[in-house]
């Protein structure tokens, strides 16, 4: 990975509520301001439980208010949105039963076609200060039920990506060096996640902070990945390591360019 790693010292999640006030703090992370609050509260209220075609057909005009949409948001029921504000979604995109999605404060973005399926949970709550955090997602993806993600670093995922049943892709580490302290308050440490184009993580995988996993790479079930994957590479294991390589496809045939100016063809 390229990006540089930030560092971040503030303080944990428990003392930041202490010091704000614990409804300052709540109300800050699940919503942009007071007003889109309410707002959002009585549209969930009023329709997040109403199952099948007519709730995902409420959902579809009503959360176009709170949330950027390329097109109607197909939305199934008991879907948790927190900061809906900085959510954006493309055309077509789908939120399966139970998805939960937290966005402060950069965002997660969706692309068209993508399948966010049962229990997935994409969570940026990034009160830290992180300047890489969000969760972009490209067109054609498909992410299975129960995936984790974690983007304070940042998580950048290509087209046409296929993450199985429970991957975890944690874009975050805790600082340790300090044996006299408790870890959670000696501050995290982010570089971020990328997934190439095409790239299919198996089963169980964890992807951990720091880490890019090439185009057209696989990730064996249950691996721990804790380096760069190559392009087209095939990686498996605890940690994950490579075992082989995928050929790329035969490149197409080059022709020569026709003639500027072909010859006159006489009869």
């Amino acid at each position: 990975m390229t990006q540089k790693g930030f560092i971040s010292r503030e303080v944990d999640a428990a003392t930041v509520a202490a010091r704000e006030g614990p409804l300052r703090y709540y109300l800050r992370g699940q919503s942009t301001s007071p007003g889109r609050y309410i707002l959002e509260q009585t549209l969930f209220a009023l329709l997040k439980d109403i199952p099948g075609l007519v709730g995902i057909g409420l959902r579809a005009l009503a959360y176009k208010l709170i949330l950027s949409s390329d097109g109607p948001p197909i939305v199934e029921d008991h879907v948790r949105l927190a900061q809906p504000a900085n959510i954006h979604l493309g055309r077509q995109v789908y939120l399966d039963h139970g998805v939960y999605l937290h966005a402060c404060p950069k965002g997660i973005f969706i692309g068209d076609r993508t399948f966010v399926m049962h229990g997935s949970e994409l969570h940026v709550y990034n009160f830290r200060g992180l300047p890489h955090s969000g969760i972009w997602i490209g067109e054609n993806c498909f992410i299975g039920e129960f995936c984790l993600m974690r983007g304070q670093g940042g998580i950048q995922i290509g087209k046409s990506v296929l993450l199985a049943p429970r991957v975890q892709l944690m874009a975050v580490e805790h600082l340790f060096e300090d044996p006299s302290r408790p870890v959670m308050e000696q501050g995290i440490v982010a570089r971020g996640i990328r997934i190439g184009d095409g790239a299919w993580i198996g089963a169980g995988a964890i992807v951990l902070d720091g880490v890019t996993v090439g185009d057209g790479a696989v990730v064996g079930a249950g691996a721990v990945v804790t380096r760069d994957i190559p392009p087209l590479a095939v990686a498996v294991g605890v940690p994950a390591r490579v075992i082989r390589q995928r050929k790329a496809p035969p490149a197409p045939p080059e022709f020569p360019p026709p003639p500027e100016h072909p010859p006159r063809l006489w009869r």
